[in-house]
């Protein structure tokens, strides 16, 4: 029997973030976290992980994509509810991961 999908939510913060990248990436950006994030959100993939322990039930993930994995998307996943919930949308640019315009390192990505 065939596990229902994922409904996947953004965050207003995130709705905020993606709004500040170039509007030619929307599409690429909406169709790629729908893609990956509706079927197995939580399984571990070169481009998908987990990012420390989990204070939580939920925990936070991260996932990769684009040219040179350039996008980041973090979110977490409620399993009883099935539910993806998009925190935050970020560029990454050489050693550096941006964020509506601010640098972020370490585990306090979605921190903005």
């Amino acid at each position: 029997m065939a596990r229902l999908p994922y409904s996947v939510r953004f965050s207003p913060k995130a709705v905020g973030h993606l709004g500040l990248i170039e509007r030619k990436y929307h599409s690429l950006i909406r169709r790629t976290i729908h893609a990956q994030l509706r079927s197995s959100p939580t399984v571990a993939t070169r481009n998908r992980k987990p990012l420390g322990e989990p204070a939580s039930v939920a925990s936070i993930w991260e996932l990769r994509f684009g040219r040179a994995n350039r996008f980041r998307v973090f979110y977490e996943v409620s399993e009883g509810a099935r539910t993806v919930l998009v925190l935050a949308i970020g560029i990454k640019e050489r050693d550096r991961l941006l964020i509506a315009g601010e640098e972020f390192q370490g585990e306090d990505r979605t921190a903005s």
